[in-house]
């Protein structure tokens, strides 16, 4: 399931609709651009927090993906924590793989 999310991810990067990083996925929230977040597994407790705390106020829903170093790699990055969707197609993909 990890490595399609990732897969996917990856697709929505390259068509730009994919926000990468806790800040990015902030503002994305705070400006209302995103559908969905997805969260690293083993994300620190203060950017589940921040993150999670935003996207409920905005009612955006938000997944566990894999672990930062494998969602970074299948975005072409460093360790990533959180990633933002844009695209509301793209997140009702991820959230329908998700269950």
């Amino acid at each position: 399931m990890s490595t399609r999310i990732t897969r996917l991810l990856g697709l929505g990067l390259r068509a730009g609709n994919v926000v990468v990083g806790v800040a990015a996925v902030r503002a994305g929230l705070q400006r209302g651009k995103l559908a969905c977040v997805v969260l690293a597994q083993d994300a620190g407790p203060r950017t589940i927090e921040k993150v999670v705390r935003l996207a409920e106020a905005k009612s955006i829903p938000v997944l566990r993906g894999p672990i930062a170093t494998e969602l970074g790699a299948g975005l072409g990055k460093p360790p990533v924590q959180a990633v933002g969707v844009s695209d509301a197609a793209l997140a009702r993909g991820l959230i329908a793989d998700s269950e």
